[in-house]
């Protein structure tokens, strides 16, 4: 099942540079707004592989970003590379020339996207941002509604932690 994920206010980090690229992950996060918001995860006739709530975060988030004088791009691979954590090597290739251009990297994703993203972009200037947040593992019930959209019912959550910050607060003590 996927990621459960909260988004992350990071246009307050962002906007100290010229140029950001959001770059999206199409499944967990677009599975955990669409059962935040409770509204369909696939509206194949409608939208075909994009969620509304998520498209609207993401159109948001540059909204905010060109307001404040950057330059945006959105980077949201293809069929083939769908998600962060699969991306193929020339996905990554791709990526990783398309996200030179740009100063601040906002990462769409869970924790795994951003840590993917960041060793990418290791050898690079990019500054990488965590936009999403993991809550836990969502269990959910799959519902199909005329005509055929994909809607997700939370049935639980399993909470977990990301070791990374959980070793961070502990060094900060």
């Amino acid at each position: 099942m996927p990621i459960y994920l909260k988004a992350v206010d990071v246009v307050p980090e962002v906007v100290k540079f010229k140029s950001a690229l959001i770059v999206v992950c199409r499944f967990c996060p677009a599975a955990s707004l669409a059962v935040r918001n409770n509204k369909p995860y696939l509206e194949i006739f409608r939208r075909l592989l994009k969620t509304e709530p998520y498209e609207e975060l993401i159109k948001d988030i540059q909204t905010r970003l060109e307001k404040e004088g950057l330059k945006t791009g959105v980077f949201k691979g293809n069929l083939i590379n769908y998600l962060i954590c699969l991306w193929t090597s020339g996905g990554r290739k791709k990526f990783i020339k398309h996200a030179s251009q740009f100063e601040a990297v906002v990462v769409m994703g869970c924790e795994s996207a951003y840590e993917s993203v960041k060793e990418l972009l290791k050898l690079t200037e990019c500054q990488v941002f965590l936009g999403m947040e993991s809550e836990g593992v969502l269990n959910a019930i799959p519902k199909i509604h005329l005509p055929f959209n994909l809607s997700l019912e939370r049935f639980n959550v399993t909470p977990m932690i990301y070791q990374r910050k959980q070793s961070e607060e502990k060094t900060s003590l």
